[in-house]
């Protein structure tokens, strides 16, 4: 059997792992249009300073990263995150600690005291009748209130999808929640019970020695594949009883094809073979945003804590600001610090993409804005993803379940990555690793 993977992010990588796995004689041949896999998954050194371009790894709250991390052998690569990332901060014009506890909830000064009553009323709120996709911030003011909304839930999206509650759909971004309230009645008394059950959230934030292009390059040396990096795929197309795909120096038939790249990117894979697919996976949106990692040789700010995350009723130039090298030690040399920042967004999508002199000066601005800090940086890194994180729009779910329908129609196609059913890493390597069992045979 001869399988083409088109897309070497982690949901590409994590399907060719476990197709080796249950099948070690089939052979795999794996096209990226970058250099190197990985995706966003991509660890640069910078004069010491190991700086993210993308997420900086996984929460331990699910276990499929953990499975893929025992699976491939690369438990000595994991690296817990330090107790400071605990330690968690909402900027809304002051900085503020984020509440750990409910009592913390009680005196924090991020919610006027009616908004923490309202809040607590959430108890007495009777669960939504009837179907249908609601915005995060709908469900948010029928269920918690607009201050809870408005400050906890927008800082909360900005740092995970970039975007805003009035923006994202609850039910594609955060099924687990509704879930809360379609199961239980609501989320404190779902909270309740799944602490009573010891499934409550939680979880450590987990990375790798040396950041997560690690764990890329691990897997990369153990999959058996012949590997096509820097081969663009341009098509992919009906060749009788297989699959022909196309990229500048390559042109191959296979027996089953698994599309693991961006959904715009694949859109154009299409565009001949299958319009409609390619119109379908052309329609999901995706979130400009820009990172940027500053180092420093001699920084007198403690960092003491994980980072901060803003509103967008402080009207502030970035969303966030991760204190790296206090979450992780070994991202900066010894005695230094780092620290990285998060612009654009489909709040200002328009700083996303600015030049790199430009992002700096809006990373400073932002620094200078929420911390107070002032002091130039040693060294600097910046990356621009024009499309970034994919947008789970209302409306999302039901694309999805089109794109899906129609994929199964062409036997052999297989279709797994980001854009669709989860973005973070457990995510991918839950789809990834199940579309493997799938088509081996063993699910």
């Amino acid at each position: 059997m001869k399988i083409a993977i088109v897309g070497a992010g982690i949901s590409g990588l994590t399907t060719a792992f476990y197709l080796k796995q249950q099948r070690p004689d089939w052979e795999l041949t794996v096209f990226d249009a970058g250099p190197g896999p990985g995706g966003t998954m991509r660890t640069v050194d910078v004069d010491g300073f190991r700086f993210e371009a993308g997420g900086n790894g996984f929460l331990t709250n699910k276990p499929d990263s953990l499975k893929l991390v025992e699976d491939c052998g690369a438990n000595t690569l994991l690296l817990p995150s330090s107790d400071l990332a605990r330690k968690r901060f909402i900027f809304n014009g002051d900085l503020h600690p984020l509440p750990e506890s409910p009592g913390a909830f009680l005196k924090s000064g991020l919610l006027s005291f009616s908004q923490k009553l309202r809040v607590a009323g959430e108890l007495f709120v009777r669960p939504r009748r009837g179907g249908g996709e609601e915005t995060l911030q709908q469900f948010g003011y029928r269920r918690v209130g607009k201050g809870l909304t408005d400050v906890f839930l927008d800082a909360m999206t900005a740092g995970i999808y970039g975007t805003t509650p009035a923006k994202v759909s609850v039910n594609a971004a955060f099924p687990l929640v509704v879930n809360l309230e379609r199961e239980y009645g609501g989320l404190f008394k779902g909270m309740i019970a799944k602490r009573k059950k010891g499934a409550g959230p939680g979880g450590i934030l987990m990375s790798f020695k040396g950041g997560v292009g690690t764990l890329i390059e691990h897997l990369r040396g153990i999959i058996e594949a012949d590997w096509q990096l820097g081969q663009p795929v341009g098509e992919i197309s009906r060749d009788g009883a297989s699959w022909r795909v196309e990229s500048p120096d390559v042109s191959r038939s296979f027996d089953q094809v698994v599309v693991s790249a961006q959904a715009h990117a694949s859109a154009g894979m299409f565009r001949r073979s299958d319009p409609e697919l390619s119109r379908l996976m052309q329609a999901i949106e995706y979130t400009p945003i820009a990172v940027v990692g500053l180092g420093y040789r001699n920084l007198k700010h403690p960092l003491d804590g994980f980072g901060l995350l803003t509103t967008t009723a402080a009207r502030l130039p970035v969303l966030g600001v991760l204190w790296d090298s206090s979450i992780f030690p070994d991202r900066a040399p010894a005695g230094c610090k780092s620290v990285r920042i998060m612009i654009g967004g489909q709040r200002n999508p328009e700083l996303a993409g600015q030049d790199a002199e430009g992002l700096q000066r809006t990373a400073l601005e932002g620094l200078r804005m929420t911390m107070g800090l002032t002091q130039d940086p040693d060294v600097v890194f910046t990356h621009r993803w024009d499309k970034g994180i994919p947008h789970y729009v209302v409306g999302h779910l039901d694309r999805v379940d089109a794109i899906f329908a129609r994929a199964r129609q062409h036997a052999g196609l297989h279709l797994v990555c980001n854009a669709y059913r989860g973005i973070a890493m457990n995510d991918c390597v839950r789809n990834g690793r199940e579309l493997a069992e799938q088509m081996a045979g063993v699910r």
